[in-house]
């Protein structure tokens, strides 16, 4: 059974950090394109970051560009997010997501929600003000 198991979110005061992370079992995600989504209480999930396979591209939703941090390790099939000055407005729902597309360049990322296929369970990240 392929699995994403989010961890790491929490409670923590505007200003502070939090380091959450993506495992993957039943089958390697070292050659998947993998995202990062969030969705906060009576609104859409929207995109926050999404790393190539390779782990050498990474594109971030313009509100989150200059605070998180995407990264993946392929030798523990983990995906880590680094979110540094955390606001109250990033408070959500955050889930990761396995895209299977892959090209030879290892440049593919995608931040359309519909093109992943594997979506973990989520983990809750709370910023207070």
């Amino acid at each position: 059974q392929v699995q994403l198991v989010e961890s790491g979110g929490g409670l923590v005061q505007a200003g502070g950090f939090l380091r959450l992370s993506c495992a993957a079992s039943g089958r390697t995600f070292n050659n998947y394109a993998m995202g990062w989504f969030r969705q906060a209480p009576g609104k859409e999930r929207e995109f926050v970051a999404a790393i190539s396979w390779t782990g050498r591209y990474t594109f971030y939703a313009a509100s989150v560009k200059d605070g998180f941090t995407t990264s993946r390790d392929s030798a523990k099939n983990t995906v880590q997010q680094q979110m540094d000055s955390l606001k109250p407005e990033d408070t959500a729902v955050y889930y990761c997501a396995g895209d299977p597309k892959t090209d030879l360049s290892g440049s593919y990322y995608c931040a359309e929600a519909r093109e992943y296929d594997y979506w973990g369970q989520g983990t809750q990240v709370t910023g207070s003000s």
